[in-house]
C-alpha cells in the first residue's frame, strides 16, 4: 500500500473539488448537447456540445480549460494537443485547492492593471508554458 495512492491522491482530489464539481457540471450539459468525454492521467477531460461552443465564444475562446480534476476542451484533438498544459494547471489546483481561481483572478486583474497580458503573464500560465509550451 502507498501512502501516496491511498492517502495523498484522495485529498488531493478533495482539496480541488470545488473546481472539479463545476467542470463536470459544464461538461454534463457538454455530454447533454451532443459532446463526449473520456478520463485520461488522472483526470475527468470533456469535449464538444456545450463545452466547446462556451469555449469559443462565452469564456476566453480557449482550446481548453482546466478546472480541478477536470479539463473542458473543444474536441478530442484539441484535448491531445493541449493536454500536458493543461495537467501543470491540474497540479496547481492541487497545490491551491479553492484558492486557485480567485488566486488566478487575482493575478490577472493586477496584471491588467499594470498595462501587462492578464493571460500570457499570469504566474500560473508561465508555469505551465514554461513547461509545456
Amino acid at each position: 500500500m502507498s501512502l501516496q495512492r491511498f492517502v495523498v491522491m484522495p485529498l488531493a482530489y478533495l482539496w480541488a473539488s470545488p473546481a472539479s464539481l463545476i467542470g463536470v457540471c459544464v461538461g454534463t450539459l457538454g455530454l447533454l448537447t451532443g459532446g463526449g468525454y473520456q478520463f485520461r492521467r488522472g483526470a475527468l477531460e470533456f469535449h464538444g456540445g456545450a463545452v466547446a461552443w462556451s469555449l469559443s465564444r462565452l469564456w476566453i475562446r480557449a482550446r481548453a480549460m482546466t478546472l480541478g480534476h477536470t479539463i473542458l476542451g473543444l474536441s478530442p484533438h484539441d484535448l491531445d494537443d493541449t493536454r500536458d498544459h493543461e495537467h501543470i494547471h491540474v497540479g496547481q489546483y492541487c497545490r491551491w485547492g479553492p484558492f486557485f481561481i480567485p488566486a488566478y483572478l487575482l493575478c490577472s486583474v493586477v496584471l491588467w492593471c499594470r498595462g501587462r497580458n492578464p493571460y500570457l503573464d499570469n504566474p500560473f500560465e508561465v508555469e505551465a508554458y514554461d513547461l509545456y509550451p
